[in-house]
């Protein structure tokens, strides 16, 4: 497969004042002012917390393998004209001995993905350097000469690297020189003749440890002493372009929602000095000027500023724009701004549309295919449903403390996410809530914020320290709505579950990692990793252990109260990292089949049922993810399908494979389905009824984008039909085109599928209320509570007109409340259930609106 095309996605997202500028020359410019992680916006640092800006210079103060800095707005042309490039440069620990290793230049960087994001993160080049020996070298085989070679060097105090490269007949010529300043000595120059385009791409400094150790090692391990510093970098001639646009930050990207006239929005910052700005401004476009409407200071950690504006006039779309003054190397402030829209509240709209992610390997950065077909669909909401990163992401594995050190090396992957989407998220609102990868964990039961070793994670709590996983949660869910509870679980770890009125759909989002139990010392031993079990005798009850959760009482009591509350809702959409079942029998790249896994919402099995009868009071549908098993699953507690509905969606670049394949087909399928759908018990016995899902392949391909798409990765789309009530769930492969003709009929088998709201609680009634018939008042809310507990049975808002409340009792006394919620909800009390012949009719009419 031939490298994809950004090209006219570029010109799509462009945000600067011109796409490219051929033979605009390249001259670095440090700040002196501060010293600071983050270099500049026209730079890419691998890894950020090795690298920073400092007196003047580039430093990279961390010895290691392949650390590198790229430039993001000059690349070097796909043709055969010429260029120069040089760097001063000199070891930075001048005291100690250098251990091998080298420092020079990276050009033509790139990859089979034609993105210079793409490059800046997987992408490769020819390398031409100079030995930490003092010897040049254009290549990997004059590296190897040049490390064999017994010739003395020249000293590495203060050298001035120089390479030209000029057409010839068969490529490109060349030629490498080197001197050092302080002792004045010269290098023997080095040439080579290589094809032109192997040249083409992303430009970088290097400096790269050479690791000799014959023990296996990270990629890129960290050790020895081969840290330098580089100044005066230049690139010039015909075959550099220029493209300003492709500049990063200082305002990474914004993230807000709009719920009840509260707009919440984030900015998202880079790691800034301390004698940098500590402030951003929110500004509106309003009478035809720019009006400040709020400043908030940085967070120290996660480097955020998050603003709160009560009193938003949701009936119109607001252009807004945050500002930031960015100290120039010339010690003065030069205003920088992200602009955006913060759409009006769309509850004219006749359909809502909600994209759906998860599960976010690099492989598909910057998921040039999502993006294009997101254009195309134009929701009006965007999830991210967790692991919107992985521990690999990025490269040079993860670093656990200190925390500050920590924190630069979540951020730095975490940027890619802003990278990828920023530009869809300044214009609609958007839900994030984070997984178990993003708090550094491969599976996580937070056991209410306990403090947990690596090694006893399974028991339930956090490993990282809880000041960083607080710092995680802010960039990602800082702009939602005000926590429905807000005081924090052990450790002064922060909570964030709350409720989100958007376009008249209410949505729940779930924390439901946070308060689950751990399966270890509660369960039996599996004589293996404690959340898989092998063992197809397994005692299902002695897995159920008293008193295990999910959600967690206070969570409960908020699914509880939203529930019940309609007030300007038509839908009730639970957001959660996962769903509350067990689809997956077949997981990891070995295809290893697993009797049950306790990493899913599946277990404990008294505590999904709870969650389940609590949503379903509201019929709720569901929409989650985290498993990289795309399914569409109808739930049942005490019988198949009396719960909701649930969509996992796929994951936006699975690593990961899992797949159902169920030992015996299901029962009860729709005509002409596949085996594999129908009723089935899962592993802890509870009911579930399979419409569909998306098994990856078992062989991938090599493109990444390909390998991908045979894993079945790609995004999920919820329709919210308002005007018939009823729910679409779409789900695309990643390589699917949205927009070309038919595209729908090519999503994975099962999907479009299309259901009522009502079938989010299709428990059978055994006794009826009176039947109720309103007139003056279009699709009201229905609402029944038992009065002998209190206990809330349901409540939803009925399409058209009539409706017959059922009970799941035949006796009790009931009150049922019929109307529109905060403005007239007229109540019914003492009525007692029938049987649904006898019932009598409640005709209710309202005063037209």
């Amino acid at each position: 497969m031939a490298p994809l095309p950004a090209a006219a996605l570029t010109l799509l997202l462009l945000t600067g004042p011109a796409a490219l500028l051929p033979g605009a020359g390249f001259t670095s410019d440090f700040i002196t002012h501060t010293t600071r992680p983050w270099i500049g916006p026209e730079y890419w640092a691998n890894p950020l917390q090795d690298w920073r800006v400092a007196g003047g210079r580039l430093e990279c103060f961390v010895s290691g393998a392949n650390r590198n800095v790229q430039i993001l707005t000059h690349q070097l042309a796909n043709d055969n004209t010429p260029f120069t490039a040089s760097v001063r440069l000199g070891p930075l620990h001048s005291a100690q001995p250098l251990t091998p290793g080298w420092a020079g230049l990276r050009l033509g960087i790139s990859g089979p993905v034609d993105d210079y994001r793409f490059a800046a993160i997987h992408g490769r080049g020819f390398d031409a350097g100079i030995t930490t020996t003092g010897k040049l070298f254009l290549g990997p085989d004059q590296y190897a000469a040049a490390t064999r070679s017994r010739d003395a060097g020249i000293p590495l105090s203060d050298v001035e690297l120089s390479l030209s490269a000029t057409p010839a007949p068969d490529g490109v010529l060349l030629t490498l020189s080197a001197r050092d300043r302080s002792s004045n000595r010269r290098a023997r120059p080095v040439s080579i003749t290589i094809p032109s385009e192997r040249l083409a791409g992303n430009v970088a400094v290097v400096a790269h440890w050479d690791n000799l150790s014959p023990r296996p090692a990270p990629a890129s391990p960290r050790g020895g002493n081969a840290a330098f510093w580089f100044d005066d970098w230049t690139l010039d001639g015909p075959r550099v372009q220029h493209h300003p646009h492709q500049a990063f930050g200082p305002i990474l990207w914004s993230q807000y929602t709009l719920s009840h006239r509260v707009l919440k929005m984030t900015a998202q910052m880079p790691p800034l000095g301390v004698d940098d700005s500590p402030s951003v401004q929110l500004q509106i476009h309003q009478n035809g000027a720019w009006k400040t409407i709020d400043e908030e200071i940085i967070h120290t950690l996660a480097r955020t500023a998050t603003f709160r504006v009560p009193d938003w006039d949701d009936s119109r779309d607001i252009r807004y724009r945050l500002v930031y003054p960015l100290i120039s190397s010339a010690g003065k402030p030069v205003p920088h701004f992200w602009e955006g829209t913060v759409r009006r509240d769309p509850v004219d709209k006749p359909d809502l549309v909600v994209a759906g992610f998860t599960g976010n390997q690099d492989t598909g950065f910057p998921n040039l295919p999502t993006i294009k077909n997101l254009l195309h669909h134009n929701p009006d909401l965007l999830f991210f449903s967790g692991d919107q990163i992985y521990e690999n992401v990025a490269g040079y594995g993860i670093q656990r403390l200190p925390v500050e050190t920590a924190a630069l090396d979540y951020l730095r992957k975490w940027y890619l996410v802003g990278w990828s989407f920023g530009d869809l998220m300044r214009d609609r609102p958007s839900v994030l809530i984070p997984d178990d990868h993003d708090v550094y964990q491969g599976n996580i039961w937070g056991g209410g914020g306990r403090k947990q070793p690596l090694s006893e994670h399974e028991r339930g709590g956090y490993v990282m320290p809880a000041e960083w996983v607080n710092m995680v949660q802010r960039t990602q869910t800082a702009h939602l709505p005000d926590p429905f509870d807000a005081r924090p679980v052990q450790q002064g770890i922060s909570v964030y579950y709350t409720a989100l009125l958007y376009g008249r759909v209410s949505f729940a989002i779930l924390e439901d990692r946070k308060f689950k139990s751990g399966p270890k010392g509660i369960t039996p031993p599996t004589g293996g990793r404690p959340d898989h079990v092998t063992d197809p005798n397994f005692d299902r009850d002695a897995y159920d252990p008293p008193g295990a959760t999910i959600l967690g009482e206070r969570q409960l009591d908020f699914v509880r109260q939203w529930t019940a509350d309609w007030r300007g809702a038509d839908f009730k959409v639970a957001l959660s990292q996962t769903i509350f079942g067990a689809a997956a029998t077949t997981h990891g790249a070995e295809f290893m089949r697993l009797v049950a896994d306790l990493d899913t919402n599946a277990w404990p099995r008294s505590a999904r049922d709870r969650a389940l009868r609590e949503l379903r009071k509201g019929y709720a549908f569901m929409y989650a993810g985290d498993t990289h098993l795309p399914s569409l699953i109808h739930h049942g507690v005490e019988d198949f399908n009396d719960s909701g509905w649930s969509f996992c969606v796929p994951s936006i670049a699975a690593g990961y494979p899992r797949l159902y394949e169920p030992a015996q087909p299901g029962k009860n399928r729709a005509p002409g389905m596949p085996e594999y759908t129908g009723e089935f018990l899962d592993p802890f016995h509870s009911k579930m009824t399979v419409w569909a899902v998306a098994n990856p392949l078992k062989k991938w391909r090599d493109h990444p984008y390909e390998r991908l798409m045979d894993k079945a990765s790609g995004y999920g789309i919820v329709r919210l039909h308002k005007k018939t009530g009823k729910i679409t769930a779409e789900c695309w492969p990643i390589l699917v085109d949205a927009a070309a003709p038919g595209a729908g009929s090519r999503q994975f088998p099962g999907w479009p599928k299309t259901i009522a709201r009502e079938d989010n609680f299709l428990k059978k009634g055994v006794a009826w209320l009176p039947r109720v018939a309103v007139s003056g008042l279009d699709n009201p809310v229905i609402q029944v509570v038992d009065e002998s507990t209190g206990e809330h049975v349901y409540t939803l808002r009925i399409q058209g007109s009539a409706w017959h409340p059922r009970v799941f009792s035949k006796s009790g006394v009931y009150t049922l409340r019929v109307g529109e919620p905060g403005r007239d909800f007229r109540e019914f009390r003492g009525l007692r259930p029938s049987a649904r012949d006898a019932a009598p009719e409640l005709a209710i009419r309202f005063d037209a609106p």
